[in-house]
């Protein structure tokens, strides 16, 4: 089992117990370790407390939230910022396939792929010159298949597997070190729909959280947040085009494409960056 099998099993287990709840001590059993190793496990991973983690998995806490994020969003997605109070610069920009990439499904396409460790489990990633087209979280089963959401969004493309060259790509992914800033490029097979939605995702600071109805506003169609969730849902590149901050008007987070659990983690390890001050 790894860090975040451990970290998912604690999640389920609060959901199954949260009016009771759970003590330092069985959360650790929760997660198969012994209370001062989950203690160490946690700040590794969360950069938080356990108790810290775990309140940031809450509806209050993610109402709170959304609240507190209100002033903070709008100022990053008025002025294109990617980054509030971030313990590293992790700047993303997307380029669309032209109509006839898209129409071509890939044809003449040149795609690298592998499979790497990520600290949300085991995820695929697929690139090529013009950037990260693909990236997937999975279940351990699954290290050998080649991902089929890769192949169903270029499925004329030339794929090739390079697992070390993606492990590589997942350390400057998901590196929260502090260092210098990185720029990395997404490539997509998009609408002009779904472009506009995912482009305004990107700027979502890390910390903050949006509802649908926030990022259809932002786009400039008000009435859009059913298509919103849609384009959310359609989403080929995880994590660095952060669906995982949009999140209900109610508080409740789910409909997440890799599961409502991942998602949660996600946002709970993302909750230790304050919402502050966005950083041009």
């Amino acid at each position: 089992m790894n860090d975040f099998e451990r970290i998912a099993a604690v999640i389920r287990h609060l959901d199954s117990h949260h009016a009771m709840q759970p003590s330092l001590g069985e959360l650790a059993d929760a997660a198969g370790l012994s209370e001062s190793h989950f203690h160490r496990l946690f700040h590794r991973w969360a950069g938080v407390t356990p108790k810290d983690f775990l309140q940031s998995l809450t509806v209050e806490h993610a109402k709170r939230r959304l609240r507190d994020s209100a002033s903070v969003l709008d100022a990053a997605l008025d002025a294109g910022l990617s980054g509030s109070g971030r313990l590293h610069d992790l700047l993303v920009t997307i380029e669309a396939a032209s109509p006839g990439e898209f129409k071509s499904g890939g044809r003449g396409m040149n795609i690298e792929w592998g499979m790497a460790p990520s600290p949300f489990g085991l995820c695929s990633l697929g690139w090529n010159s013009r950037g990260i087209c693909h990236l997937a979280f999975h279940e351990a089963s699954e290290r050998a298949d080649e991902p089929s959401a890769l192949r169903d969004n270029w499925p004329n493309a030339t794929l090739r597997r390079n697992d070390a060259a993606a492990q590589t790509r997942a350390k400057t992914v998901f590196n929260s070190e502090g260092g210098a800033r990185r720029t990395l490029k997404a490539f997509v097979c998009a609408t002009p729909f779904q472009l506009k939605v995912w482009r305004a995702l990107v700027r979502i600071p890390e910390g903050c959280v949006a509802s649908y109805g926030n990022i259809a506003e932002a786009i400039g169609d008000p009435k859009a947040a059913r298509a919103v969730g849609t384009a959310c849902g359609s989403n080929s590149i995880a994590y660095l085009i952060p669906c995982h901050r949009v999140i209900r008007e109610t508080g409740v987070v789910q409909g997440y494409r890799w599961g409502a659990v991942r998602k949660r983690a996600m946002l709970g390890r993302e909750s230790r960056s304050p919402v502050g001050a966005a950083k041009n």
